[in-house]
């Protein structure tokens, strides 16, 4: 349960697919613990807690025999509701904000509302369809989970990028940047939610 001191969460989720504990602190200083059993994903979460400030802590144990499919989709899903449980009834925070980010290169756009309604608009390709052995697919199904079960509205667009990695790279370090900056204390609104409705619950 989220903390009502702390912007803290714990989420077990456990599936005949996969078996995922995903912790997470708003307010950290971006430590992870990352063991998925995907190396390039594990890299791709390790930049999202490091760029976002989020402290991570996600283990997963899923059937890569198969493929990564379940076990990235999946760590999506827990990873969102976590963050949301986190941040509760959303109070006091910025709620928006959009990057411009640049890797050699490539340049990746990522804008956000942390609203408590889940969309995600997608506008990226990728020249390859996998970097080592990971299908670069799966990045838009992380991204789509997130969204959905963290209650945000999400936006990312590659402008232009010849490396796949690089594309990737960017794409998860330009959402951490804007989920940092969105989730960040305003300070001007005090204890107020951000929306003239009174709730950010969707």
């Amino acid at each position: 349960m989220a903390s009502s001191k702390t912007r803290t969460a714990e989420i077990s989720r456990k599936t005949n697919e996969t078996a995922i504990v995903v912790k997470v602190d708003i307010d950290g200083e971006g430590r992870f613990e990352v063991a998925t059993g995907v190396g390039f994903f594990d890299h791709m979460l390790e930049q999202l807690s490091r760029h976002s400030l989020i402290d991570m802590t996600v283990k997963a144990d899923g059937d890569l025999h198969i493929d990564d499919h379940h076990t990235v989709e999946d760590c999506g899903i827990a990873l969102g509701k976590a963050i949301s449980e986190a941040l509760g009834e959303r109070r006091g925070i910025t709620r928006y904000a959009s990057l411009d980010l640049a890797m050699d290169e490539c340049l990746t756009r990522a804008a956000i509302d942390v609203s408590g309604r889940p969309f995600l608009v997608w506008d990226v390709d990728f020249p390859t369809q996998k970097i080592g052995t990971f299908d670069t697919e799966l990045v838009r199904e992380f991204f789509q989970a997130l969204a959905q079960n963290a209650g945000i509205t999400l936006h990312v667009t590659n402008h232009y990028g010849a490396n796949s990695h690089h594309i990737a790279e960017t794409c998860f370090k330009a959402v951490a940047r804007v989920l940092r900056t969105a989730c960040e204390a305003d300070p001007r609104q005090g204890n107020a939610v951000p929306s003239t409705k009174g709730s950010l619950k969707g």
